[in-house]
């Protein structure tokens, strides 16, 4: 695993030579019990990595080994990140709330593993996220956005289909770029997508998106494919796989044609997905396995989007609700 910068903290004087060699055993023992056995992404393992170095770099700078710490240790160092300094800007709460995840992992496996007999984040937590919910489109603007991509070329049929199926099936970027051919199935009309920690789950395809997809499949792909064997489903224009930077550039072009520029980013048309899911009577666990979602609490945030769409589409339509609107105001 390659050597990263020094996170922002306290300089990385380190510890002793034999201190600082078993601290990196100890991470790196547990960044593979996290890949290995819980699938963790390579992302997450690159955070997790980035922030347990940073604890180390603290801890050193204090005379403190890892094994030693104790609560008032790890709390001090997140109230540090929390307060800021000159030569770095205050932590965010999302953040905080990350590396003390991370901290509380990494003691429990110390814990688990029996390297230790005690478990000093026991009672160690970041700051209260505050829940900003997120953008959602309405039925008009989506249907606005997937009319934008036009016309027969490659390009445009590609385009056509990525929208469509982000918004049928609720896909995260990751997922929609590591799609495959063999991962779909138009006459069953359904996919399957491989979420967080290589988890896959299976999604239906509503009928506009598989139209899009055969007419892709058919007079779109194999013109951008050339006389490539690339297994992705979705390819650039040089025929190699679509990438995260070429998803987000698709989807911000096309929502500025529509005027949505500013309001769009990939994850909006998940959201939007759910949410009108939920307005269309679809029960919370069944949603919560569309998403893949661990934990069914990170899908109730679109109960909270659904009731605010309620009430606007009340207080639009309702002769009554209208009229109660302006009398509040």
């Amino acid at each position: 695993m390659a050597t990263a910068a020094a996170p922002p903290g306290p300089p990385p004087t380190g510890p002793p030579e034999a201190a600082g060699a078993e601290f990196e055993h100890l991470v790196l023992d547990f960044l593979a019990y996290l890949e290995f056995e819980r699938g963790l992404s390579r992302n997450t393992l690159e955070a997790y990595r980035s922030d347990l170095l940073q604890l180390g770099a603290y801890l050193s700078a204090r005379g403190v080994s890892a094994l030693a710490a104790e609560h008032g240790d790890l709390a001090a160092f997140l109230s540090e990140l929390a307060e800021g300094g000159d030569d770095r800007p205050a932590a965010s709460p999302a953040t905080l709330q990350r590396k003390a995840a991370c901290l509380r992992s990494f003691y429990r496996h110390l814990r688990r593993e029996q390297v230790m007999d005690r478990d000093p984040t026991a009672d160690l937590r970041g700051p209260r996220r505050s829940q900003r919910l997120p953008h959602v489109l309405t039925r008009d603007e989506v249907a606005r956005l997937l009319r934008t991509p036009r016309g027969t070329e490659p390009a445009a049929l590609r385009d056509r289909a990525l929208l469509e199926l982000m918004y049928a099936c609720g896909l995260r970027a990751s997922e929609a770029i590591g799609l495959e051919l063999a991962d779909l199935d138009l006459q069953e009309a359904v996919l399957r997508a491989r979420g967080k920690g290589s988890k896959e789950r299976v999604v239906p395809v509503g009928r506009p998106a598989v139209s899009a997809l055969r007419a892709y499949l058919a007079r779109g792909r194999p013109r951008l494919a050339g006389h490539g064997a690339e297994h992705k489903l979705f390819l650039n224009l040089r025929g190699g796989p679509l990438s995260r930077q070429g998803l987000y550039k698709i989807i911000q072009g096309h929502a500025r044609a529509v005027g949505l520029d500013g309001r769009m980013s990939p994850h909006t048309l998940r959201h939007t997905f759910a949410t009108h899911l939920l307005a269309g009577g679809c029960d919370l666990r069944t949603l919560q396995e569309m998403l893949g979602h661990a934990d069914i609490a990170t899908t109730q945030i679109y109960t909270h989007l659904s009731a605010d769409r309620l009430r606007e589409v009340y207080f639009d339509a309702h002769p009554r609700g209208r009229r109660g609107r302006r009398s509040a105001a």
